[in-house]
């Protein structure tokens, strides 16, 4: 069994911050996802919550049933366990996509970056799945990655003021939908129907940390027809 290395750090009287290699790496995103699994089993009551991301956990515990100390002793112990051969899978979500320069504002940008097509852009987007790395931002604002390298673009020199609900967005290595409009400084490629976030069902977002995502790409009248709004 190969042992992963990793670091325990306090962050508060009751919580604790889990590292790992500090690195997009779906191995690692991987292990994020089985430490967490192996976490709520050894904590059972005394576990408040646990925030995953790309390279870590943050651990917070009630301190009234436990201590630090008790805490680091039970991670030590479970931890044991993590090994780079055990793999968490999450579940692959299907997301539709209506690509195209009216809901994608930067497609031609890009096209014109990289020398290529908007037609190749948009096959090469939904030609891969994209793990969920981390969820943060805003509620429900999934970052998942890696994109094409070709299509890999820096954030815009000036952000805008106003992104709508659901845009599709390139930023570096990753992509992401925006749950809600806000501002934003990433690349615009189009418009995702399906809400990313809901406090009103039950789970309040389609994805999850450890999920795959696939992009698949509609027209107008399904992108409307499937509630989008332009």
């Amino acid at each position: 069994m190969n042992q992963l290395q990793y670091s325990l750090t306090p962050a508060g009287e009751n919580a604790l911050m889990l590292y790992f290699a500090q690195r997009i790496d779906p191995v690692i995103s991987a292990t994020v996802q089985h430490a967490c699994a192996l976490i709520r089993a050894e904590l059972g009551e005394s576990l408040v919550d646990l925030l995953p991301s790309y390279a870590s956990v943050l651990i917070v515990f009630n301190p009234f049933k436990t201590d630090l100390n008790q805490v680091k002793i039970q991670l030590k112990q479970c931890l044991t366990q993590l090994s780079t051969q055990q793999q968490q899978t999450g579940k692959l979500v299907e997301l539709p996509v209506y690509y195209s320069t009216e809901s994608g504002p930067d497609l031609a940008l890009i096209a014109r970056s990289k020398n290529i097509s908007i037609d190749e852009i948009i096959r090469r987007h939904q030609a891969i799945s994209y793990r969920v790395y981390a969820i943060g931002f805003a509620p429900g604002f999934a970052y998942l990655g890696e994109v094409d390298p070709l299509l890999q673009m820096p954030r815009l020199a000036t952000p805008r003021a106003k992104v709508p609900r659901g845009a599709v967005a390139i930023a570096d290595r990753q992509t992401a939908v925006y749950p809600s409009v806000s501002p934003g400084g990433w690349n615009l490629i189009g418009l995702c129907p399906t809400k990313m976030f809901n406090p009103d069902t039950t789970p309040v977002m389609p994805v999850a940390v450890g999920d795959e995502v696939r992009f698949v790409a509609i027209d107008k009248h399904e992108f409307l027809r499937l509630g989008g709004e332009l």
